[in-house]
């Protein structure tokens, strides 16, 4: 007599046969890997990724620099992967936040209904109607100082990259919000639920125990999709000068130094692009991976 496979096995055995998300993940959990142990790594080399060394300014790649150096004298494999742990973590981050934030106006929304469900969706209708990129400028433009923070705060990496984080969530909630809501609509209506309300339950209490776990997979999926969207606007705003300030390396200002130098070397544009380009669709098919998977539908298929 066969044992009928589990749902986590199941569910993996779906994810594998989209080999195009599995290749993404490799990829995505390699960069991870390398992004993260970056500092380990660049001691191990004997490479100060942030020292500038104008007698070694845009050397071919070698044994020593195994990219080459950037127009300042830096390593540029090192720069890729301090680059890529800023725009990951922007990306990873936001897309959390995110759907924090629009699963509770989506499930509060689509549970509660009336008066408040009709503001909360004009909230997002508005939020979705305004041009993204010149809001993203505007808010990335605004001078902390004037809003109390002090200047050393103010000037600070960390706060930098908080504030990108914060700034790429305000407009990335949108999408989750109204996916949610819908989920809720249905998931209500569902014998569990009444059940749930026929026994007393708070509203809060079904919102949080019944219909958010219920919601979960088209959650995941969701925000696994918006990462690289994410990723792709931390890269714009800081090509743009707004997001991740040098010396501190991100993909995007590292495409704004090598601008200038695109006929001298163009490796300093194509390296930082091309991670961009592959992290960016490596989410997405993870996100499609993802997405048969939660599915049972796609065992049948």
């Amino acid at each position: 007599m066969s044992v009928a496979p589990s749902p986590t096995r199941l569910l993996w055995r779906r994810f594998l046969r989209h080999r195009l998300a599995e290749v993404s993940l490799v990829f995505i959990v390699l960069l991870l890997i390398l992004s993260l142990a970056a500092p380990w790594i660049a001691q191990l080399r004997g490479i100060d990724p942030s020292m500038t060394d104008l007698h070694h300014r845009l050397e071919a790649p070698s044994a020593h620099y195994w990219l080459g150096t950037d127009d300042l004298g830096r390593d540029l494999f090192q720069r890729l992967l301090d680059g890529g742990r800023v725009s990951l973590l922007v990306g990873i981050a936001g897309a959390v936040l995110s759907a924090i934030l629009g699963a509770l106006i989506g499930v509060v929304s689509g549970y509660l209904g009336g008066r408040l469900d009709s503001v909360l969706m004009r909230l997002t209708d508005g939020v979705i109607a305004l041009p993204l990129l010149p809001l993203l400028i505007v808010l990335a433009a605004i001078d902390p100082r004037k809003l109390g923070i002090s200047l050393d705060t103010a000037q600070s990496e960390t706060f930098a990259l908080y504030r990108i984080v914060f700034i790429v969530a305000l407009t990335g909630w949108t999408t989750v919000a109204r996916l949610v809501r819908a989920e809720t609509l249905s998931l209500k209506e569902r014998d569990f639920a009444r059940a749930a309300r026929a026994l007393g339950a708070r509203p809060v209490r079904i919102m949080l125990r019944h219909i958010l776990p219920n919601a979960m997979g088209s959650l995941v999926v969701a925000t696994s999709m918006s990462i690289g969207g994410l990723i792709l606007l931390e890269s714009t705003l800081s090509f743009l000068g707004l997001g991740t300030q040098p010396p501190a390396a991100s993909w995007g200002n590292m495409l704004t130094g090598a601008q200038e130098l695109l006929q001298e070397a163009p490796s300093l544009a194509v390296w930082p692009g091309l991670l961009i380009f592959l992290t960016v669709i490596a989410f997405n098919f993870l996100g499609d991976g993802l997405q048969d998977a939660l599915d049972p539908r796609s065992e049948r298929r």
